[in-house]
């Protein structure tokens, strides 16, 4: 085993907010094939770094000293475990992790254009609202009859071009996923220069986190394409 993912599923519905939490740990070893069979190692009580941390540390050095990915989503509490038990292993922050604010990004500045421009919540018939669905569509899969009517759409209701550059973030977002890993690498660096200090609030939000993670994110391309895929997977198996 060299290769671990770590989840925070929801184990009860009951109680106060967060008492139902519980840290997921699944083994990410691959096969020869280069496929991950994921294995439910574990559901400890509790989301935090010291549920996961002490985990770790009751496994043993034996063990911990072979772990040479660790995956995650974006929560320093398992971060912090992973640098302190596994100082060995490259972090890898999970690709959807990285491309989903993308897509919230999208949506949230949509809405506050659709509400600046026409004092009101989407109805049918505006241009923004028409398009909120393609909006959330990758370039690559348009057909040039979406392409077409996203344009016209936008240019009828997006007169400040917020939206349009919302949506050009989030496919600068997505391409690093579809690239060459030199070419990803580069899309990581420029996406963490350029939307922390862009002036649409939606955007620069997501790009100060995602330039605190820049390490764990380009990690991706040193790992052939870590993700924390395998446990989310895990945990929709598990029902958890």
């Amino acid at each position: 085993m060299d290769a671990l993912g770590v989840d925070e599923p929801v184990w009860s519905h009951t109680g106060p907010p967060g008492t139902g939490m519980v840290t997921g740990i699944v083994d990410h070893t691959r096969d020869a094939q280069g496929g991950v069979l994921a294995r439910l190692l574990d559901l400890v009580p509790g989301r935090s770094g010291k549920a996961y941390a002490d985990w770790l540390k009751a496994r043993g050095a034996g063990f911990t000293a072979g772990i040479k990915t660790a995956a995650l989503d974006p929560f320093r509490g398992y971060a912090n475990a992973i640098r302190d038990e596994l100082p060995e292993a490259i972090t890898v922050l999970d690709a959807f992790h990285v491309v989903k604010p993308g897509s919230t990004m999208v949506d949230e500045v949509r809405r506050r254009i659709q509400q600046d421009t026409l004092g009101h919540l989407g109805r049918k018939g505006d241009p923004l609202y028409g398009i909120r669905r393609t909006l959330q569509i990758g370039a690559e899969h348009l057909t040039d009859k979406q392409a077409g009517r996203l344009d016209a759409k936008l240019t009828a209701g997006d007169p400040g071009h917020e939206v349009t550059i919302a949506w050009q973030c989030y496919q600068r977002l997505r391409n690093i996923y579809h690239a060459r890993p030199d070419r990803g690498r580069e899309l990581v660096t420029e996406v963490i220069a350029s939307f922390p200090t862009c002036p649409i609030p939606e955007v620069a939000r997501p790009g100060r986190s995602l330039r605190a993670w820049k390490t764990a994110i380009l990690a991706y391309f040193d790992t052939n394409g870590a993700s924390n895929g395998p446990t989310e997977a895990m945990r929709r198996a598990a029902k958890i």
